[in-house]
């Protein structure tokens, strides 16, 4: 699997109520520790947003 960005996972969303960004699939604990230590890593979870391809859907 490639490796993968949380900046461009459709799963890594902003909570306005504590300002911050998180991931909003429940990881397990080696998962959990790999996205602590590391911007990119094998998310086998991760999916591009993509605003275009909503927007294709919207249409």
């Amino acid at each position: 699997m490639a490796k993968t960005n949380c900046e461009f996972c459709a799963n890594y969303v902003f909570d306005d109520e504590y300002q911050c960004y998180y991931c909003r699939i429940n990881l397990d604990e080696d998962e959990m520790a790999r996205f602590m230590q590391q911007s990119t890593y094998d998310c086998h979870y991760f999916q591009l947003y993509d605003e275009y391809k909503i927007v294709q859907k919207q249409n």
